[in-house]
C-alpha cells in the first residue's frame, strides 16, 4: 500500500489527496451538468441531455419508492446531487492512479508531508495522489454525517411530535435501543460505501502486481467496478431517502 499526502494544519491531519479528489469530483459533476443543460431542446435533444433526463427520472423513481412523491419532490435535487457525486467519486480511481516518490521532509504549503518525516537520506516515500475519494473513510463519513444531521433536522422541523415520540415506541424502555438505531444509520452508510470502494482499489493494486497475466482480470474487474460504483451510489441515495421519509412523514396505522 502507498502512503497518503497528509499534512498537519491547525492541529488536524489533512489528507491532500482527499481534498484534491473532492475538488476534481465537484468539477467533473459540474461540467457534466452544464454540458447536459447547454442548448436544451425538445425536438432535437442531445445524447447528454437525454442521459441527464433519464438520471432525473431515475432519481424521481428512487424518491417515489421511499415516500409520497408530493412530499418528496423537495428532495429530488438532493438525491440527484448525491447519486451523481458518489457515482463520479467511485469511478475516479479506476482508470489510473498518480504516485510520486517524495524525499525526506518534503513540504507542501510550507508543511511537511508526514510520510516523509524521519526518512533516511536517499530513501523515498511512495505517495498516492489520485484515487477514488470514496475510498477514504473520512470522505464517506462526512457524507453520512451530512445525511444524519439533515434527516434529524427535518424530523424535528416537519414532524416534531411523532419524531420525538418514536424514540419511546413501542415502550419507553426501548429508548436506548432507538437511540442506538438512529446513531447506527450514518455509521452503516459510511462503512458500506468506503469498504466497497476501498476493497475494489486494493484488488486493482493486487492485479497490477501480477503484470502481463493480470490484463484480462483487470479488464473484467474494471467493468465490474463500474457496476459496483453505480450500485453503491444508488444504495446510498435510496437509504438517504428512506431515512428522511422515516423522520419526516408520519403514517396513521
Amino acid at each position: 500500500m502507498h502512503d497518503s499526502p497528509i499534512i498537519k494544519l491547525g492541529g488536524l491531519n489533512i489528507d491532500l489527496s482527499a481534498v484534491l479528489m473532492l475538488l476534481v469530483t465537484c468539477v467533473v459533476v459540474f461540467v457534466l451538468c452544464r454540458l447536459a443543460v447547454r442548448n436544451l431542446s425538445v425536438e432535437n435533444p442531445s445524447k447528454l441531455q437525454n442521459f441527464m433526463e433519464w438520471v432525473v427520472e431515475f432519481v424521481q423513481g428512487v424518491v417515489a419508492s421511499a415516500m409520497d412523491l408530493k412530499k418528496g419532490k423537495a428532495y429530488i435535487s438532493l438525491g440527484l446531487t448525491l447519486i451523481l457525486f458518489i457515482f463520479v467519486a467511485n469511478l475516479l480511481g479506476l482508470p489510473f492512479s498518480i504516485i510520486t516518490d517524495l524525499p525526506e521532509n518534503f513540504e507542501v504549503f510550507g508543511q511537511p508531508i508526514l510520510a516523509t518525516l524521519g526518512l533516511e537520506h536517499g530513501h523515498y516515500a511512495h505517495v498516492l495522489w489520485w484515487k477514488s475519494p470514496t475510498a477514504d473513510i473520512s470522505v464517506t463519513a462526512g457524507l453520512a454525517i451530512v445525511v444524519f444531521v439533515l434527516m434529524n433536522y427535518l424530523g424535528l422541523k416537519l414532524n416534531r411530535k411523532h419524531y420525538l415520540k418514536h424514540y419511546i415506541e413501542p415502550f419507553p424502555i426501548f429508548l436506548p435501543l432507538n437511540i442506538i438505531e438512529n446513531l447506527a444509520k450514518p455509521i452503516a452508510l459510511a462503512i458500506r460505501l468506503y469498504a466497497n470502494i476501498f476493497a475494489g482499489e486494493v484488488l486493482i493494486t493486487v492485479i497490477l502486481k501480477t503484470g502481463f497475466w493480470g490484463i484480462p482480470f483487470m479488464a473484467a474487474w474494471q467493468g465490474f467496478s463500474i457496476f459496483i460504483g453505480a450500485l453503491q451510489a444508488f444504495i446510498f441515495t435510496i437509504l438517504t431517502m428512506v431515512y428522511i421519509s422515516q423522520t419526516t412523514i408520519h403514517e396513521e396505522h
